[in-house]
């Protein structure tokens, strides 16, 4: 199926993950290159990436800026982080924006919010209702799973960007979410979690 361009990209949009590092990154390259209107987060409490030896992960603050990690990992091992592809996939980051940022620290509000795991979902949700209402501006909160690997993270931009084109040529998104969401899950034999919350 051809996906048809929205005819405005009225719809802002929010692609969240663990670390903003590579499954909210990939989606937010793929979603921007497209002329989304598109940012990315993440949830955790630090940034994490894997490390050379399993229990030694690299772990970072979200205020560290991708240049940064990205010489860090150079200084450290550069032929081992170039082999793994965290090397390529900060240089790719760092082309995009400045730093991760977290999603709980955000002021900005979005028309749907897309998690890549399931924890990450209630954590959006966790936040979201700890907040004070302001406005009831509605944002539909939608989880695809995406398991946390390069490859993974391709396909999932794929899918997000099929979901999102499909959600933005809809004339009544609240009233239509629904179907549209079942028929993705159907086509793509994907579980979708789906919920509303207010700003």
């Amino acid at each position: 199926m051809q996906c048809i361009m929205p005819s405005s990209n009225s719809l802002s949009i929010a692609v969240i993950c663990s670390s903003n590092m590579n499954r909210s990154m990939e989606a937010h390259a793929f979603l921007s290159k497209k002329g989304f209107n598109v940012k990315s987060f993440g949830t955790g409490d630090k940034v994490k990436l894997p490390g050379n030896a399993p229990d030694r992960p690299n772990v970072y603050d979200f205020d560290t800026t991708y240049e940064e990690i990205y010489n860090d990992l150079l200084l450290k091992d550069k032929q081992y982080y170039t082999q793994n592809g965290l090397l390529n996939m900060l240089d790719r980051n760092r082309r995009i924006k400045a730093k991760p940022e977290r999603f709980q620290l955000s002021k900005d509000k979005f028309d749907i919010l897309i998690t890549c795991e399931e924890r990450v979902y209630d954590q959006v949700i966790e936040c979201m209702e700890s907040r004070k209402q302001e406005d009831n501006q509605p944002a539909h909160l939608i989880n695809i799973d995406i398991q946390d690997n390069h490859e993974e993270a391709t396909v999932g931009s794929f899918l997000i960007w099929e979901l999102v084109s499909v959600l933005a040529n809809s004339d009544d998104l609240d009233n239509d979410i629904d179907e549209l969401l079942h028929e993705f899950e159907s086509k793509f034999d994907k579980t979708i979690l789906h919920t509303v919350l207010f700003y």
